[in-house]
């Protein structure tokens, strides 16, 4: 394993080990809105501590992209870790057992390391530019569906910026009428692991923020799925816009949305 993922590993564990104390512990936890229907609890804030602590130790110079901390410039941005610490914090907050940690390292603008921590699974989704992708040391790799009509297809409904709702829901409307099933766990970064693992054939979502995508999106590539904007480009990670997939079904999925974007 490469040393910077293997600190990121070292990290999304450290994370996972609070995030999964606080679980047990839910009526206690003090909670705060952060926007409409965007919850932060104090869990958030202790996981993303122990994650910049850790990294930070093993390289001082890197700067940090993280949902809880915003945009911490280190004396090397080129190297710049982007960091949710509890993706699918409403999913937590209610005991519903789908959240992840997720860390990506982005070096000179190119993603290199990617990390999806699932607690409750004991999941750990892992890559490296090049080097392919894994769950718990096992190689993954992107489903072989090839019909659109058979694809098992997750979303996610914009949550914080109810302007495109109804767009959303005229493309979750064609989706669902083609496919086999659609799904929305609540996690973005799970999704996108579970594109790596071939769990689910395709995904889509609008209104993310790059911490919500950036491990994901180099697990899904490294598996050897696609990743893109609605366009199909590779502004997703600024345009909060991201669709993902196998080579087969993806495809579909962009001529499905696309016109209702």
């Amino acid at each position: 394993m490469h040393p910077m993922l293997n600190t990121a590993v070292k990290a999304a564990r450290k994370a996972g080990a609070i995030i999964t104390r606080a679980s047990f512990d839910l009526d206690r936890l003090t909670v705060r809105r952060k926007r409409h229907n965007d919850f932060v609890s104090e869990v958030d804030h202790a996981a993303e501590e122990a994650i910049i602590r850790t990294l930070r130790e093993a390289y001082p110079g890197h700067a940090f992209l993280g949902e809880e901390s915003g945009d911490h410039a280190g004396k090397d941005a080129d190297h710049l870790w982007i960091i949710d610490p509890l993706d699918g914090t409403t999913n937590f907050l209610h005991g519903f057992p789908q959240y992840c940690v997720s860390i990506a390292l982005r070096h000179k603008g190119v993603l290199q390391q990617a990390v999806v921590y699932d607690p409750n699974r004991n999941e750990l989704f892992t890559a490296t530019r090049g080097a392919g992708a894994f769950l718990n040391d096992r190689r993954i790799r992107v489903s072989a569906t090839d019909k659109f009509e058979d694809a098992l297809v997750g979303t996610g409904f914009p949550f914080r910026e109810f302007a495109h709702f109804d767009r959303y829901l005229r493309m979750f409307s064609e989706v669902t009428r083609r496919v086999a099933g659609v799904r929305r766990p609540g996690a973005a970064a799970l999704d996108l692991a579970w594109v790596a693992a071939g769990r689910l054939d395709a995904f889509w979502e609008m209104g993310l923020s790059p911490w919500d995508m950036a491990a994901g999106a180099l697990l899904v590539r490294e598996a050897g799925g696609l990743v893109g904007d609605f366009s199909g480009g590779e502004g997703f990670l600024e345009s909060g816009d991201v669709a993902a997939g196998n080579p087969r079904v993806l495809p579909a999925l962009l001529q499905a949305i696309a016109p209702r974007a």
